[in-house]
């Protein structure tokens, strides 16, 4: 449905990916007229090339490595190998039923939605199709594609970005990642489970360099065990082909040679050619530029997701969405506080946090006011019963509040949760230690921390 003389949409939204739907979603349910653009499929980079479809290959590695382990547990299991076409059905399964039942809320809450390549043509419409869809309000929610480096080509052969990883038919017998954050880890991890050899290469000093110092160290501890190497703190300075693969250079003189590249440096936003500056929408270095409530610098105009430079993560995407809709009904929605988001890192073991480090709670509140207390997951019941290592740590201004929960192990994403509660509302330790936590879980962990933080120590030291 497209405008006609008499039709204005109270929303036109350019960009069908986790920020745009969850927009489109909520000002519908609020009774806003919605009109959603989307180019590709419905739920963007997540559904289709991320999130999820990463999560079904790591999971689909967790048996593989469960498969070779067995005798470890009393169970007789053989590994025989990785029937590739069988993992892509599986993830393609997953994410197809996900599909499907994101079309039909979509439908249900009556959204226009249309398929075509938009752009935006004023500060109030968007072309697509031939047609102008015109709204009181545009949101940009345009997302993200893999960034490469300077000089630096992904061939999609044997330099490859996420995107051809997830739909590579082979399981490489060796593969150099580039870049030691979340991407970069995660296809590791879950390459190594499929029988591959893998070196990561990350220029600054530690994997997963966002987190907390603690975790990143127990990280590459957990990684030297698996045998996946990994090579800190050079940067990167070319790569050539070989008979039989690439040959990768890094700028102090190691070089380092697989069947493939994974380029894994991070997503850049998508925004050229769009007619976004046209428009007058304020920008740097292709980022959209909001305030707190996702505003651009023209009145018509939100932005949200991997467009603006906040956390790159589908559920912020989602709330960042949410938020932009419930303003525009009238609501009085509450700025994302981005240190209060949960982050996880989907590796073997898994990396999840909320709150700040020990490093930055040192810099906004003083050395001598933070106290960090670690427990070790040895002391967990459900976590010996998992074979998993690793530890919960904890950041507190000292006589206040906790204000970091930093987590490494197997399945700490699910304990995520509560320490999202614990820091959002700014709970004592004393508050958590008196709560009881079920036995024998892991969340139990989390409990045993609060208790050795509140002086009380149970199944840990003094």
């Amino acid at each position: 449905m497209a405008n006609d003389a008499s039709t204005v949409f109270d929303l036109v939204i350019l960009g069908g990916g986790s920020g745009g739907y969850a927009a489109a979603l909520r000002a519908a349910q609020l009774g806003l007229d919605v009109a959603l653009i989307e180019k590709d499929k419905l739920g963007g980079t997540c559904l289709h090339r991320g999130c999820i479809p990463t999560k079904a290959l790591l999971h689909a590695g967790e048996l593989a490595d469960q498969a070779r382990e067995g005798s470890e547990f009393g169970v007789k299991t053989t590994f025989e190998g990785i029937d590739i076409e069988g993992v892509h059905k599986y993830k393609d399964g997953v994410v197809s039923g996900l599909y499907k039942g994101l079309q039909g809320l979509i439908a249900s809450r009556k959204v226009t939605y249309v398929t075509g390549e938009g752009r935006l043509s004023s500060p109030t419409s968007v072309d697509v199709n031939g047609e102008r869809y015109t709204g009181r309000h545009i949101l940009l929610a345009t997302g993200s594609v893999p960034k490469s480096l300077p000089g630096l080509e992904i061939d999609g052969n044997r330099v490859i970005s996420s995107d051809h990883a997830l739909v590579l038919d082979r399981v490489p017998k060796s593969a150099i990642v580039l870049g030691g954050g979340v991407i970069g880890v995660e296809f590791a991890s879950a390459w190594k489970s499929f029988g591959a050899d893998i070196t990561i290469v990350e220029a600054l000093p530690h994997l997963v360099p966002v987190e907390d110092e603690n975790s990143s160290k127990l990280l590459e501890r957990a990684f030297r065990k698996r045998g996946i190497n990994f090579s800190l703190g050079s940067r990167f300075s070319g790569v050539e082909y070989t008979a039989d693969g690439v040959k990768v250079s890094l700028e102090n003189g190691k070089t380092f040679e697989a069947e493939l590249l994974l380029v894994a440096v991070g997503r850049g936003p998508v925004s050229q050619g769009l007619g976004y500056e046209e428009a007058g929408v304020a920008m740097d270095r292709g980022y959209v530029l909001v305030d707190e409530y996702m505003r651009t610098n023209v009145p018509t105009i939100s932005a949200v997701g991997d467009l603006v430079p906040t956390l790159q993560l589908a559920h912020v995407g989602f709330a960042e969405g949410m938020l932009v809709a419930e303003r525009l009904a009238g609501l009085s929605p509450v700025p994302v506080d981005y240190d209060g988001v949960p982050r996880v890192t989907y590796c073997h073991p898994e990396v999840a946090s909320v709150g700040i480090t020990e490093a930055k709670a040192k810099e906004l509140y003083g050395a001598d006011k933070v106290v960090a207390l670690k427990y070790n997951l040895a002391g967990n019941g459900k976590s010996k019963i998992l074979k998993t290592a690793g530890e919960i740590k904890l950041v507190q201004v000292r006589d206040g509040a906790v204000v970091g929960v930093h987590m490494v192990g197997d399945r700490m994403g699910e304990q995520v949760g509560e320490a999202q509660l614990i820091y959002n509302w700014e709970a004592l330790p004393a508050e958590v230690a008196q709560l009881v936590h079920a036995h024998p879980t892991q969340n139990e962990a989390l409990g045993e921390a609060h208790l050795a933080l509140a002086g009380k120590p149970l199944h840990s030291h003094d």
